[in-house]
């Protein structure tokens, strides 16, 4: 059994990065649902950040998407960023919100339009550069809809060379992150559909190249916990990208649709170590008819309840049962871990770090919601840009 002490040490040292998008007006493909005091720039996005950071203690870095959250100055926004307390965190490229990307980016079939995304993914390394993060996370929405659209082999080709261009402009201490998603929007063949395909680039580019697993990413029924576990074993692992889904990629506050798959995925992270080792936790949600920030506490909380769970597993009770074939009893071990109500732990690890118990409820009290939706008045809010 995990000794107390140890469970409350590891969930302090737990950090969960939130994504600047998800502070900015999101929605699904038939709306977009605007809201009162929602941020206009890049830096009233940290300055929320800020505040979920303050209230968990648990979400100490901002990913940024670009060109979403483009400025003229990364030096000086990593500065506003330290700042307010928190720290730039992954650069998030975007190679599927321009016209010439129609039939794909990277894997496009014109080395005119190929070369325009390299030098986008270019522009985010430089970024990198300058706001001193490690991480480039790569998601492509290149495709085809029609069977003898393209090539899918050349497609594969295209992709690996470019790949390989962007590791080589890597810095020795800055990562490549490679996202799959089996569709969406290309519907025949997508050129990053799964994590075998990930993982087969990442191979060949070298040890800084890693898989990101997004949980809303896979086919129904998938054992994500067994990716997870694979990928773990063979150190390529290198992110998450934490959200839920009912169907397909819905993008909805992580554990919100099924708390235990996200506790048996946290297990696996355990048991493989990823908890100590250079796995980044980052959310990829998108909060269309809830507020933001209250909606990103909770998802930090969500985390934080299922590693907390987690570590509660006593894995030498478990693995007495698994070797000994006891198949109720191994089992019991894992439910008795899950079925145990964490939170009284969790508000006293808040507490014992200077927070308050309940984030969600001194949000409220701290009138940061009054506040911004008084002075955000005019201007353009922030949002997908789509």
């Amino acid at each position: 059994m995990t000794e107390p002490a140890a469970v409350k040490a590891a969930l302090k040292n737990q950090a969960v990065e939130t994504p600047s998008w998800a502070y900015g007006n999101s929605g699904t493909r038939f709306k977009v649902f605007a809201q009162a005091g929602v941020p206009r720039t890049p830096q009233e996005k940290l300055e929320d950040a800020a505040k979920v950071h303050e209230f968990t203690g648990a979400a100490p870095t901002v990913a940024l998407h670009i060109p979403w959250d483009k400025v003229d100055d990364y030096a000086a926004l990593a500065e506003f960023a330290q700042d307010h307390g928190v720290k730039l965190g992954t650069v998030n490229s975007n190679t599927f919100q321009d016209d010439d990307y129609k039939l794909g980016s990277v894997c496009h079939p014109d080395a005119a339009v190929r070369r325009k995304a390299l030098d986008h993914l270019f522009e985010c390394v430089d970024i990198m550069d300058a706001t001193g993060s490690r991480d480039l996370k790569l998601w492509f929405a290149d495709g085809t809809n029609y069977p003898g659209q393209d090539d899918v082999r050349e497609r594969q080709d295209r992709l690996a060379e470019a790949l390989a261009a962007v590791y080589e402009r890597l810095g020795d201490d800055q990562r490549l992150l490679l996202e799959y998603k089996f569709f969406e929007p290309a519907f025949y063949t997508t050129d990053v559909p799964d994590w075998g395909t990930a993982y087969a680039h990442c191979l060949k580019l070298g040890p800084r190249a890693q898989v990101v697993v997004d949980t809303g990413h896979h086919a129904p029924g998938t054992n994500i916990e067994f990716i997870v576990a694979t990928l773990l074993r063979e150190g390529r692992l290198g992110a998450f990208d934490f959200n839920s889904r009912f169907y397909a990629d819905d993008d909805l506050m992580v554990g919100a649709a099924d708390p235990f798959q996200l506790f048996r995925i946290m297990y696996e992270v355990i048991r493989g170590g990823g908890l100590t080792s250079d796995v980044a936790f980052m959310l990829d949600q998108c909060h269309n008819i809830e507020a933001k920030i209250p909606a990103i506490i909770r998802s930090v909380m969500n985390v934080q309840e299922a590693t907390a769970k987690a570590l509660l597993v006593d894995r030498e009770a478990l693995a007495v049962a698994q070797r000994s074939g006891d198949v109720l009893e191994a089992n019991a071990v894992l439910m008795d871990a899950y079925n145990t109500d964490v939170r009284p732990l969790l508000a006293e690890v808040r507490e014992e770090l200077g927070l308050d118990g309940d984030p969600i409820a001194a949000y409220r009290r701290s009138g940061w919601a009054e506040r911004i939706t008084a002075e955000r008045v005019g201007g353009q809010q922030a949002g997908w840009g789509a």
